[in-house]
């Protein structure tokens, strides 16, 4: 019997009971269809770290300043003198000061806006980006020259435009702690977001020197730097953590004295624990394959208990045991293999249901704009999910399979 014939009875035995066969392949279904989203959703996310990482830049290192007791800070100053140094790896540095203060505008209070001091290195020009993923709709951003002449200039997000300007505030003035401000550019609203006081999409950036002066500082505890290209952000960690050793007068980079990362670490790191967690959920859905495995041989046992007699006419007529053997198999695997058809369709339709749901919270959560959020299961997925349910069932079939080749071909044709 070759394999097209074994097939077909393997057709005809799992229409012969729908039911049973259908119930038979639930372990495979569900287990394939949860393969498929898992890995769908993996892989929509990982698309967001990396769309996330494009519009930041792979080329951005970010530094944390924490001090001693004993130690004071490294001021602007000294960080533009580190970049000047070494214009071969570093390209620029924004302080980036956060500002606790009031903003008002005519009788109107806004007490939860996130007020930032930047320099011109936060806004990409040809991207039309700023560092943290914000987009300029209107106007300009912070320019070199605002931050050297201290000028009262500012940045908003889309939501003071609209709850203070009514839409139209560029030229226009709001105050900072009663220091009047110009609004020179406006930044688009997250659609992804709902316009709420204390969202993303209500901020200011203003020139870190005016900031320093309306917090009556000269400190900063956090900077961005950028460097000539992805490949030698490394070169330019090590040059900050080499220079911040001999500030504070440490040989191992205290963690109470410094932080510093790149965005290509942060992004390992987030690309490593999320990899851990689809391993693992992976892992807990093959589970579900594994029962699915045993239903099949479980019922491709009772199978061969039902067809013993026919096992024996089959044996009568000269059929050995590798035809009998791979009749069975082939007909576990057909069952498995349908099974995991219908689990990929299961799997496809559920990931993007999934998409649609979650995807306006996950990328609400990472708080950028401009990406999206795509669960589409990939080619590979598809295949090892359908290559692994076929796999299942020849496994699992395969005692059934040999039990009933080994059957003396008397005691089947004498059972009843």
């Amino acid at each position: 019997m070759n394999f097209t014939q074994s097939f077909r009875l393997a057709i005809k035995s799992l229409t012969t009971s729908k039911m049973r066969a259908l119930l038979t392949m639930l372990g495979i279904i569900i287990g394939v269809g949860a393969v498929i989203v898992i890995l769908s959703l993996g892989n929509g996310l990982t698309g967001m770290v990396q769309q996330q990482i494009d519009k930041m830049g792979i080329n951005m290192i970010q530094m944390q300043l924490f001090g001693g007791m004993d130690n004071d800070l490294p001021d602007p100053e000294d960080m533009y003198d580190l970049v000047n140094a070494h214009p071969d790896i570093l390209t620029g540095v924004s302080p980036y000061p956060g500002v606790n203060a009031v903003v008002r505008h005519g009788s109107d209070k806004f007490d939860r806006t996130h007020l930032y001091g930047v320099s011109e290195v936060m806004y990409n020009a040809v991207t039309n980006y700023t560092i943290d993923g914000e987009q300029l709709e209107k106007g300009r951003f912070i320019s070199y020259m605002d931050v050297e002449r201290r000028e009262n200039v500012c940045v908003i997000g889309a939501y003071l435009e609209e709850e203070a300007f009514d839409g139209d505030a560029l030229g226009k003035q709001l105050s900072i702690d009663g220091r009047p401000l110009t609004v020179v550019g406006v930044l688009k609203r997250n659609a992804e977001l709902e316009m709420l006081p204390g969202s993303q999409d209500d901020q200011i950036y203003l020139p870190y020197t005016t900031a320093l002066e309306i917090m009556g500082s000269r400190w900063v505890n956090l900077y961005i730097f950028t460097s000539t290209s992805g490949e030698t952000a490394q070169a330019a960690k090590d040059i900050l953590e080499d220079w911040l050793n001999r500030f504070f007068r440490t040989d191992d980079g205290m963690w109470n004295y410094f932080y510093i990362t790149t965005m290509a670490e942060q992004a390992n790191q987030i690309n490593g624990m999320m990899g851990v967690a689809m391993g693992v959920l992976v892992a807990i859905a093959a589970i579900s394959l594994l029962v699915g495995g045993i239903g099949i041989m479980n019922i491709m046992l009772v199978s061969v208990t039902e067809r013993t007699r026919e096992i024996g006419v089959r044996k009568s007529l000269g059929a050995k045991r590798r035809d009998i053997r791979s009749q069975f198999v082939i007909e576990a695997g057909t069952t498995s293999a349908i099974g995991g058809l219908l689990g990929i369709g299961f799997g496809c339709l559920l990931a993007k249901g999934l998409e649609v749901l979650l995807g306006g919270m996950l990328i609400a959560s990472m708080g950028v704009s401009g990406i999206t959020f795509n669960a589409t299961p990939t080619m590979g997925a598809i295949l090892l999910s359908f290559g692994v349910s076929v796999g299942i069932g020849i496994l699992f079939g395969y005692l059934p399979a040999n039990k009933a080749a080994k059957l003396n071909p008397i005691d089947a044709l004498r059972y009843d």
